[in-house]
C-alpha cells in the first residue's frame, strides 16, 4: 500500500546523473532499490516491462515524523 503522484517535471538524481521523474510513490516499504519495478494496479503478466511497470530510479529515505514507528520512503521512477 502506498500513495503516488505523477507528472513531475523536476529533475532529480546523483551528481553527474540527471533523470526526469515520471512517478513518485510514498511508502514504508524499506527494501526497494534502484532497478526494481513498481506497477499501479494489478497484472497477471510476469514480465514487469510488459505489464507496464515503471523502473525505480531513485529511493529517498525520510524519517517517520509523526509516529516514529517506520521510516518513510519516496520511490521515484524515470520517464
Amino acid at each position: 500500500m502506498c500513495e503516488y503522484q505523477g507528472g513531475l517535471s523536476a529533475k532529480v538524481g546523483d551528481i553527474g546523473t540527471e533523470i526526469t521523474a515520471k512517478n513518485t510513490f510514498w511508502t514504508e516499504f524499506s527494501e526497494a532499490k534502484r532497478g526494481d519495478y513498481v506497477l499501479i494496479g494489478e497484472s497477471m503478466e510476469p514480465d514487469p516491462i510488459e505489464a507496464g511497470a515503471d523502473e525505480v530510479m531513485t529511493v529517498l529515505r525520510y524519517a517517520d515524523s509523526f509516529y516514529r514507528q517506520a521510516d518513510d520512503f519516496a520511490l521515484i521512477t524515470g520517464a
